[in-house]
């Protein structure tokens, strides 16, 4: 799965996982992977996030679509503390590799989300029991 630079693919991510923190019990984001959409579907159940990734063959036609439409690509559930780690562990680990100077060279039309990854790294230390080290250097 390769996410076209036209979609903020991390920062998409990154806060739909956020906001799964407040009342929302879902969250729907998509990245453009020209010419298919890759949709995923977060939705809380119980203490752990579902989480489901939709394949659609048309972009230019699928974001009317019902999620039922598309074809299941990955589906699993994890915790929610397991789960926003991954999140922020991935964001860190592809700011470590290319700094905020290489990720908007590569992205292009997006910089990193410092804010939303600090947002949500604030919400999972302090909403979530994780004993997993947080790397609270990086922004």
């Amino acid at each position: 799965m390769i996410a076209s630079y036209c979609t903020d693919a991390l920062a998409d991510l990154v806060a739909g996982t956020g906001e799964l923190y407040g009342q929302q019990r879902s969250a729907r984001f998509f990245f453009d992977a020209e010419p298919q959409e890759i949709r995923w579907v977060l939705r809380t159940v119980d203490d752990a996030i579902d989480v489901t990734v939709y394949t659609f063959s048309d972009i230019a036609v699928s974001p009317d679509l019902p999620d039922s439409d598309g074809a299941v690509m990955w589906q699993s559930a994890h915790p929610r503390p397991t789960f926003a780690h991954a999140v922020l562990t991935a964001a860190h680990s592809v700011l470590k590799e290319h700094d905020e100077a290489g990720y908007l060279a590569r992205w292009a039309m997006h910089p990193y989300p410092v804010a939303l990854v600090q947002d949500l790294r604030r919400l999972h230390i302090r909403d979530d029991v994780c004993d997993l080290p947080h790397d609270l250097s990086c922004p």
